[in-house]
């Protein structure tokens, strides 16, 4: 028992380290990029030792290519676990896309530094970490993809929709506006933005008005 309860710390504190460095890293590398970001400075930033950074992760490539999996993961399980919500509330599968709308733009206001870093990410081909990205993404695309296939499949969405095309254009729609809301509109509140998607979803994917 004693041994089991070591363990379950153990395995709580590296969670929390790796947290700590995640965080640390995707600060670091947004403020100054990738290249010019040393184990240094995000040992520093994460209050750890150098030591730490390299027990945890080989190099610093493979911390951030597990950063861009942690991300992803999260944005992922947070899109997931709003389409879940819509059907044990018996919602429409239009309305569960507008609820996963509504789960990225409060993951990307959340994280906002992650969602740049992501996004800049997607437009390189030369990184060490491409391949894994593509797979992340894709499973982020696929919660998606599967919404919109039940809706087809059930009669409320057209058989005309491409799916993957617009599952993609779906998600990439909510981390454009939300970047720009950012940026360019930071006066305006989530429900702005949430309020202007949801309508362009009711009139483009489900057909209304």
């Amino acid at each position: 028992m004693e041994s089991s309860k070591a363990v379950a710390s153990g395995s709580s504190r590296r969670r929390t380290t790796r947290q700590k460095l995640y965080e640390a890293a995707v600060t670091l590398i947004a403020e100054q990029g990738f290249s010019a970001t040393t184990v240094d400075e995000i040992a520093e930033r994460a209050g750890v030792a150098k030591g730490t950074v390299y027990y945890n992760f080989a190099s610093k490539s493979v911390l951030f290519e597990e950063l861009l999996r942690h991300g992803v993961g999260l944005l992922t399980a947070s899109l997931r676990e709003a389409a879940e919500k819509t059907a044990r509330d018996g919602g429409s599968k239009v309305e569960a896309l507008d609820a996963m709308i509504r789960a990225g733009l409060v993951f990307i206001d959340r994280y906002p530094a992650f969602t740049q870093l992501y996004v800049a990410e997607l437009w390189r081909t030369n990184r060490a970490w491409q391949s894994t990205l593509m797979v992340v993404r894709q499973e982020a695309v696929a919660v998606v993809e599967g919404v919109l296939r039940d809706g087809v499949a059930s009669g409320e969405l057209s058989e005309e929709i491409d799916i993957p095309l617009t599952a993609a254009a779906l998600v990439g729609m909510v981390l454009v506006a939300a970047l720009d809301w950012q940026a360019f509109q930071p006066e305006r509140s989530l429900d702005d933005v949430h309020a202007a998607l949801s309508r362009l979803l009711q009139g483009r994917v489900s057909g209304c008005g």
